[in-house]
C-alpha cells in the first residue's frame, strides 16, 4: 500500500462522517420546521400533519437545501417516526388504564375518562394498524434519538441525537424496530 491510499482513507472518512453529521442535522431542521408548520395551522389532525410535511419538504427543495429524492426520504423517515410515537402513545395508554384503576375515581369523572380513552384509543389502534407492516428502520436511513433493536439478533443501538442507522454491531444485521 501506498502513503497516497493511506492518507486518503482517514480523510475520505472524516468528509463522509461530516457529511452524514450536516444530512442529520438537516433532517432535525426539516422536522422543525414541520413541527412550526403544523402548530400554525388551525387543524390539528393525521391530514393536518402530512400537509405540514409536505410543506417542509418544498420549502426546503425550493431553497435547495435538498433533492427531490432526500426530500422523499426525509418525508418517510418523519411518517415513519412519528408511527413509532404513535406506538409509543398507545402503550402509554395501556399503562394509564392499569394505574387509573376505578376504585380511585369517582364514577361521574371514570365515565368520562372511560369515554375519553376508548375513543382515543380506537382512533390511535386504527392508525397503528395501518402502519403497523411497514414500520421498520434499516441501516443508512436517518432516525431521531432512541433505542433500535436489531430484528435478527436482538442486539440494542442506543442513538442519542438524529442519525444514520449503523448495521447491528453484533450480527451486522440491517433492520430494526425502535423504541424511544
Amino acid at each position: 500500500m501506498n502513503t497516497t491510499d493511506t492518507e486518503s482513507k482517514p480523510e475520505s472518512e472524516f468528509a463522509k462522517r461530516e457529511e452524514q453529521g450536516r444530512y442529520e442535522a438537516l433532517y432535525d431542521r426539516f422536522v422543525e420546521r414541520t413541527r412550526e408548520l403544523f402548530d400554525a395551522s388551525q387543524e390539528k389532525s393525521k391530514e393536518a400533519m402530512e400537509k405540514a410535511i409536505e410543506a417542509a419538504r418544498e420549502q426546503f427543495a425550493t431553497a435547495g437545501e435538498f433533492s427531490a429524492e432526500q426530500g422523499e426520504a426525509f418525508r418517510n423517515y418523519m411518517r415513519r417516526d412519528l408511527v413509532q410515537t404513535e406506538n409509543d402513545m398507545r402503550a402509554l395508554g395501556v399503562e394509564a388504564t392499569e394505574r387509573l384503576n376505578p376504585a380511585r375515581m369517582g364514577a361521574g369523572a371514570l365515565s368520562s375518562m372511560a369515554r375519553l380513552l376508548e375513543a382515543t384509543g380506537s382512533a390511535l389502534q386504527n392508525l397503528s394498524r395501518k402502519a403497523e407492516d411497514a414500520l421498520h428502520f434499516n441501516t443508512g436511513e436517518i432516525t431521531a434519538a432512541g433505542t433500535l433493536t436489531c430484528t435478527k439478533c436482538g442486539q440494542k443501538v442506543q442513538l442519542k441525537r438524529s442519525a444514520h442507522i449503523p448495521p447491528c454491531p453484533s450480527c451486522h444485521g440491517t433492520e430494526f424496530r425502535k423504541g424511544y
